[in-house]
């Protein structure tokens, strides 16, 4: 199963190197991608920089793939991904001990994968998951944040034997005056709907992280579901 997948750059890269990059994004090092080549052109501009859309062909077929997104996994699977690899301002006691309950119930051998597949954390997830933790939102609102703005899916390749797949078709330029915009309005469009009450309002039997640490909830309840 071949798949094409795009990486929003300021350069072009025809030959991704494993083990290069920054630790600390998502998912860990990796080659972060995504299977829509418009979002790689945002991805790969801002305000004042130009880029590129890196095209490439990548043979699935007897790699391991984990897919965030499936339905034997959790959003609080994703979140442990992340506390594990991002920096989070947790002010309070219960925001870090949010986050121990978190990386210990739902721990996820990510590492093990050839390629995760999953939500992307700019700025705006990254701000939901961290009013999550702090006790802000519920994990119902959680879960309805994450499908505000479709902000995005990352295709990240992990493993060598992954990169050794990558075939480089081309690079298609970005130009930030079209991409850039773009960029802007879907993630206030997400800010936008986050801070819209009727939607974002309590309802009755709203889970919170304090009564999932209090009542030891596990990755089998059915209220997570």
């Amino acid at each position: 199963m071949k798949k094409n997948i795009y990486h929003g750059s300021a350069d072009v890269i025809r030959k991704p190197m494993f083990g290069r990059g920054k630790p600390y994004n998502d998912y860990g090092l990796g080659f972060y991608c995504t299977e829509e080549p418009d979002l790689a052109k945002e991805w790969a501009v801002d305000a004042e920089r130009n880029g590129y859309a890196n095209h490439y062909v990548i043979e699935c077929s007897d790699l391991t793939i984990l897919d965030l997104t499936a339905n034997e996994w959790t959003i609080l699977h994703w979140l442990s991904i992340l506390l594990e690899n991002r920096e989070f301002d947790l002010p309070s006691p219960l925001a870090r001990e949010a986050r121990s309950y978190i990386r210990r119930t739902f721990h996820v051998p990510y590492k093990e994968y050839d390629i995760i597949t999953g939500y992307r954390a700019d700025d705006s997830y990254f701000s939901f998951a961290q009013d999550f933790l702090n006790g802000t939102i519920s994990y119902r609102q959680l879960n309805q944040e994450m499908h505000l703005g479709k902000l995005g899916r990352q295709f990240v390749v992990k493993s060598e034997r992954a990169f050794d797949r990558l075939e480089y078709v081309g690079a298609e330029p970005a130009e930030k005056t079209i991409w850039y915009p773009k960029k802007e309005h879907r993630d206030r469009k997400a800010r936008r709907d986050y801070f819209d009450m009727d939607k974002n309002r309590y309802q009755k039997g709203d889970l919170y992280v304090i009564s999932m640490i209090d009542e030891e909830m596990r990755v089998d309840d059915m209220r997570l579901r």
